[in-house]
């Protein structure tokens, strides 16, 4: 067995006990990776995996056999489901966090499932797609926005 799978088991057994949201502390590299750790993290049935917008989707069966779309942070492993037992922040907390971390002129804020997205100024006068953590407000992917 490859070590980098082995290693992403043995820490995804070991966090799935802790917390069924973070089951990884490595970077997924690939499609199989993203797999691996949402079966670690009880979930079954994985298809549709792709990369977008900074962050890894899937279709997946969650424990009460109900499809979900679940997003993973391809730094982290910690996996976004609109559904977990995290407190999951409403339009003004959303708000709020970008706020707080600088960012100005919001618009097109829009919840999608354990995540939010929304185009703003960063605090570099950049214009902005971004990609929060529906549970914080965190910022997991900025891309600077080209108007044609």
């Amino acid at each position: 067995m490859n070590i980098t799978i082995l290693k992403t088991l043995i820490i995804a057994t070991t966090f799935a006990a802790i917390s069924p949201l973070v089951v990884s502390a490595s970077n997924l590299g690939g499609a199989a990776d993203v797999q691996s750790t949402l079966a670690a993290a009880g979930y079954t049935d994985v298809s549709e995996v792709e990369f977008d917008d900074g962050l890894w989707e899937a279709e997946v069966r969650n424990s009460a056999g109900r499809w979900r779309e679940v997003h993973i942070d391809p730094a982290t492993g910690e996996v976004f489901d609109g559904t977990s037992a995290a407190n999951q922040l409403d339009l003004v907390g959303a708000l709020a966090a970008l706020e707080r971390q600088g960012y100005s002129q919001v618009s097109d804020l829009e919840r999608d499932g354990g995540t939010w997205s929304a185009e703003a100024i960063d605090p570099r006068g950049q214009r902005v797609e971004l990609r929060l953590a529906g549970s914080d407000g965190r910022v997991l992917h900025s891309d600077v926005e080209w108007d044609d």
